[in-house]
């Protein structure tokens, strides 16, 4: 699912990269933004789960 983008969020995004950014530095800045929209998203509708949970799904056996 894609968020609609605002000309005026894009134009702040850009403005803030230096001026020697590359084409992946603004990649990764966009990236990096959707992963948090999506996940405050998901966190609102309620779809997280309990932090044990996932550290015990990730333990390595003894």
């Amino acid at each position: 699912m894609s968020t609609l983008v605002r000309k005026k969020d894009a134009y702040r995004l850009v403005d803030q990269l230096a001026a020697d950014a590359t084409w992946d530095d603004l990649m990764h800045e966009i990236y990096v933004r959707e992963a948090i929209e999506r996940e405050l998203e998901d966190s609102n509708a309620g779809r997280t789960k309990d932090v044990k949970e996932i550290r015990g799904k990730y333990e390595l056996p003894e």
